[in-house]
């Protein structure tokens, strides 16, 4: 990296942590002044940093609006589609992404199962917020009034005798998913069906989106399904990390498909 750039960058830390004057910069970057006072003049030119009426700089109101736009722009789906091929490659199931917009939790993608019985879902298709794996997560992270508000208009249909079946019951099992950082439907939407559900976090922690693996028990136990939770969470982690730009990733390369066993071929609803 060109010293210079270096230097520039070192600076932002520095800020954040609340205005410096010049003396300040120079001492902490350990370079004369008219060096510190130089980048600082560019950085402000450029509306990255603001010199007070008390001759301190402070960050600039441009840097919040670049970090803004660059999150508005960020695509979840587009970075997390990689993990998610990589997911259903190594375990053969549906894996599910959902978002929370405009009052409802929304499938954006999937990734098929390999065996014949499929989940009957669709992207762009809401899912069934007091029973799915993903919305408990996406509707834990809400702030508690707005949670205790969802869970007070929502409905509570007897899909199975598993189902949630009252506002309580919902907000206590909110709590539980936003205590423990996952979330499970076993059995709640279909009798048949589990799933198990992770985060997608956003720069501040919070929930951007979730992400699942669903299977019918013809195919695994219940219990199978929870054995992959540490790696579902750990696949939610590494999206994370790359939606945040926190760490360096390669993107997962799809393993090679394998032909799946002879099972009966239906359809059946995610959960």
């Amino acid at each position: 990296m060109s010293q210079t750039v270096d230097r520039a960058l070192s600076i932002l830390p520095l800020l954040a942590e609340g205005p410096a004057n010049l003396e300040q910069v120079a001492a902490r970057l350990e370079v004369h002044k008219s060096t510190a006072l130089r980048l600082l003049r560019t950085l402000h030119e450029h509306g990255i940093v603001y010199r007070q009426p008390d001759q301190r700089y402070r960050l600039g109101t441009r840097l919040f609006a670049l970090a803004q736009q660059a999150m508005e722009n960020l695509d979840v789906r587009e970075i997390a589609h990689p993990y998610l091929a990589e997911l259903n490659a190594a375990c053969g199931h549906t894996v599910h992404l959902a978002v929370h917009e405009e009052d409802e939790v929304l499938y954006i993608d999937k990734v098929e199962s390999r065996y014949p019985v499929r989940m009957y879902s669709r992207i762009g298709k809401p899912v069934a917020p007091t029973v799915a794996a993903v919305a408990k997560l996406l509707l834990a992270d809400l702030p508690e009034p707005e949670r205790r508000a969802v869970a007070e208009r929502l409905d509570y249909p007897r899909y199975t005798p598993r189902s949630t079946p009252d506002a309580a019951a919902f907000l206590a099992e909110l709590a539980a998913v936003r205590e423990q950082g996952w979330a499970t439907d076993l059995g709640g939407h279909e009798e048949s069906i589990n799933c198990v559900a992770a985060p997608i976090r956003g720069a501040e922690g919070r929930v951007v989106a979730a992400m699942s693996v669903s299977a019918p028990n013809v195919v695994v136990s219940a219990d199978e399904l929870l054995a992959l939770l540490p790696r579902v969470r750990r696949t939610a982690e590494a999206v994370s990390a790359e939606y945040t730009g926190q760490s360096p990733h390669l993107r997962p390369q799809p393993e090679p498909q394998h032909q799946p066993s002879a099972q009966p071929s239906s359809k059946r609803a995610a959960p």
